[in-house]
């Protein structure tokens, strides 16, 4: 997909926050310091569109981007969090699962992994939430770059046997963008109904 605009919508605290269900929407989700935003910023070609920040669960609220008037793209709060008081960790918590379970625009979730480490418990629980939530998930293990390539294609199959995948991840790089036609190839599949992504409600078109 060319990349015409990239525009910021909105940053959602809460679900009366989210906008107006109009576009199909494509969600990011992924631990914190896996480098989900940079990977947004490598798959949109956009040098700080999503802000990164090396201290982990610094974003605590949904962010909503519009790509081309095509479709919106949600960047999840990171999970995984650990230095942070427990009632905000609930409410960040409380805020995802909304987004999650209600949004019927959603077509699909990317969730990303590290692909130098196994999954981690809370890695698990994520892929249940989605489960539960009857949402379509791809696995996309990032930071390949930083692994030797002897390690690859057995850290794939190992993250796809822990988190019982069909398929094993989808190999990316944010620093050299290794990955990015193939996940764009996934995406546009998704937005035109096809390969596993959740139909569009009634009477939406896919652009």
């Amino acid at each position: 997909m060319k990349i015409q605009t990239a525009e910021f919508v909105i940053s959602a605290a809460s679900p009366r926050q989210f906008p107006s269900p109009v576009l199909p929407e494509v969600a990011f989700a992924g631990k914190s310091n896996v480098g989900k935003s940079s990977l947004i910023n490598s798959l949109l070609q956009r040098k700080g569109l999503v802000k990164t920040s090396g201290t982990p669960g610094k974003t605590r609220l949904i962010n909503f981007f519009n790509i081309n008037g095509r479709f919106l793209l949600v960047d999840l709060p990171g999970y995984g969090f650990a230095k942070v008081p427990v009632a905000v960790k609930a409410q960040w918590e409380a805020l995802v699962s909304a987004y999650l379970l209600n949004r019927a625009e959603t077509l699909g979730v990317v969730m990303i992994l590290d692909a130098r480490h196994s999954p981690t418990d809370l890695d698990r629980v994520m892929k249940e939430m989605l489960d539960r939530a009857g949402l379509p998930c791809l696995m996309v293990a990032n930071k390949v770059d930083k692994l030797k390539r002897s390690r690859l294609n057995p850290n794939l199959k190992t993250i796809a046997n822990d988190l019982r995948l069909s398929e094993i991840p989808l190999a990316y790089s944010a620093s050299t963008h290794a990955g990015r036609p193939e996940l764009w190839r996934r995406l546009e599949a998704w937005l035109t109904g096809g390969e596993g992504g959740r139909a569009q409600p009634a009477g939406r078109s896919s652009g």
